[in-house]
């Protein structure tokens, strides 16, 4: 990745019209419906864009969708990129910092998740508090990471504080059930094991996924003040685990989607 790369990305979408953006926003698997709510949009696919990656992932749409939102400018990211898909975390985070370039200051993310901790159930949502890298990688670990920012980002307290009391002040207002707890990225794309679900719990993880961690990396390499909430589809549980129906973990994430949404829209009201 070189500025100059950057550079051309972020030129081709100005000159779409995504101007001044206000809020990115990650839309994760069966969570794309908030984009229905955006105003004047306009929209570029993954595959016009120079130097992006492509999503490989069937249910992923795979484009950002720019328009205003609650009255924000805004550019939704519908569709993630992962390392599952044979991407670096420098490819799976670069839309990220395309985004950042054009001049949002405030990122929300959503994504999938299952619970490692079992007083959460399928349709719940989590408020991710902290969590565990286990990717393998950092998408700050390459040559010329010191071009865009510290190499040693500090991470003490990556999930900015106020957005995320102000979700909870909303969940409670609005009378929506909103967890917090750990989430624990690894890589997939197959699903983990009786032992590793186990393994999993002993590191203190609540939930468990394939994606969000190496965007709020890069997030704070950007100082870029970001939170995420994760909708829990399917419950993790070692001694009766059965097998995961894909279909039914977007069905799961689909129907809870309205009160992430009501979350997301309420949250941009007061920003």
């Amino acid at each position: 990745m070189t500025k100059k790369q950057l550079e051309e990305s972020t030129e081709y979408l100005k000159s779409k019209g995504f101007e001044a953006p206000e809020i990115g926003i990650v839309l994760g698997t069966g969570l794309g419906r908030l984009v229905d709510e955006l105003e004047n949009t306009i929209e570029a696919h993954y595959n016009h864009i120079p130097f992006f990656p492509l999503a490989t992932v069937e249910f992923h749409s795979g484009k950002l969708i720019y328009g205003t939102f609650q009255e924000k400018k805004v550019v939704v990211m519908q569709g993630r990129f992962h390392s599952y898909e044979g991407y670096d975390l420098v490819d799976v985070t670069y839309p990220i910092r395309v985004m950042h370039q054009l001049g949002f200051e405030k990122l929300l993310i959503s994504n999938a998740s299952g619970a490692i901790n079992l007083s959460m159930k399928k349709g719940d949502m989590m408020l991710i508090e902290d969590h565990i890298n286990l990717q393998g990688s950092s998408p700050l670990a390459f040559k010329n990471v010191s071009e865009f920012g510290s190499r040693f980002t500090d991470m003490s307290n990556p999930y900015d504080t106020e957005m995320r009391e102000k979700l909870m002040a909303i969940a409670k207002k609005e009378n929506i059930t909103l967890q917090q707890g750990v989430y624990v990225s690894v890589v997939g794309p197959q699903l983990e094991t009786r032992a590793e679900y186990r393994m999993l719990k002993l590191l203190g993880a609540d939930a468990v996924g394939m994606s969000t961690v190496p965007e709020i990396i890069v997030a704070n390499h950007l100082d870029l003040p970001v939170v995420a909430i994760s909708v829990i589809t399917d419950e993790c549980d070692p001694d009766n685990l059965k097998p995961v129906n894909v279909q039914e973990i977007i069905a799961v994430a689909e129907k809870t989607e309205p009160k992430m949404v009501k979350l997301f829209r309420e949250l941009l009201k007061q920003l």
